[in-house]
């Protein structure tokens, strides 16, 4: 199971631990601000049970269909997305694996993007395209690391992202600092 640590370019460490659970995957982590996230992911990635809390502030949130649903605030709403992505690495570890795109392939997605502290909700679109896959030596075997360049379709903005299995090893605004066991790669 791999546990690590994630740096944000706002100097907050998010550790973290992650698996396969269940037909699914799971993904936990505390952050130095007080900050947790907890996903469940099902075995098709998408967000099975999520539970985000930064501060005073909780959001619940699900799949439900083609729809997210969550809850914060005491009220719930719903969209159709794919997906949650926000400051921790492993919301776009399960948009990404819900994907399942071959090395050059691309899609648009719409996702649902958390905005901290607050915890606010806007749906954005997305182009992931996964452009290159690369081999990487470690202790015990080569790695392959996918490169993602993720596109928001609104501003235009490119940002990128590298996984390894389910760890991200690289992306914008975050850096992995430490990682105690390999990747899953299933």
């Amino acid at each position: 199971m791999p546990r690590g640590t994630y740096v944000h370019d706002s100097q907050v460490e998010e550790r973290f631990s992650c698996a396969p659970d269940g037909g699914g995957w799971r993904y936990t982590a505390e952050r130095s601000d007080g900050g947790a996230v907890e996903l469940i992911a099902d075995g098709r990635w998408r967000p099975a049970r999520l539970q985000v809390t930064s501060g005073e502030h909780v959001l619940r949130g699900g799949a439900a269909g083609a729809e997210l649903l969550w809850v914060t605030g005491g009220r719930e709403r719903s969209a159709r997305a794919a997906g949650f992505v926000g400051e921790s690495p492993g919301l776009l570890v399960a948009v990404a694996r819900s994907l399942g795109l071959a090395e050059g392939e691309r899609a648009d997605v719409r996702l649902l993007v958390l905005t901290e502290p607050a915890l606010a909700v806007r749906t954005v679109p997305q182009r992931w395209a996964l452009t290159e896959i690369t081999w990487h030596e470690a202790d015990e075997a080569r790695l392959p690391v996918e490169r993602y360049e993720i596109t928001d379709l609104e501003t235009g903005e490119i940002s990128e992202c590298h996984l390894a299995g389910d760890v991200v090893v690289a992306a914008s605004g975050i850096e992995l600092t430490g990682l105690d066991d390999p990747p899953n790669f299933t």
